[in-house]
């Protein structure tokens, strides 16, 4: 299992418009090969900036399945406007477990 960390930084006075393009995309991640499944956190201390937590069989899944899908173009349709900056995307694996 892959976990894609994408942080966004809204631009002020967008976050509501930002957390309704996500919840809309939900049905485009659900479709996608080798998606498992996705949150969205937002930051206490600074309100305008997001992370959202997909979770993807392999990383192909995401860099090559899903961003060469036309679900990725509706994806950044629906939410790019609102970015103050670019997203900042990672890849983690796991490496230790609690409870």
């Amino acid at each position: 299992m892959v976990l894609e960390i994408a942080q966004f930084e809204v631009k002020p006075g967008h976050e509501a418009a930002f957390e309704d393009g996500v919840a809309e995309a939900t049905a485009l991640f659900q479709r996608a090969k080798g998606c498992r499944g996705m949150k969205l956190h937002r930051s206490i201390e600074h309100p305008t900036r997001y992370r959202l937590m997909v979770e993807w069989e392999t990383l192909e899944n995401h860099t090559v399945d899903f961003r060469g899908s036309a679900d990725f173009q509706a994806w950044r349709a629906l939410v790019s406007e609102h970015f103050a900056a670019p997203p900042a995307v990672e890849h983690t694996t796991v490496t230790a477990a609690g409870f």
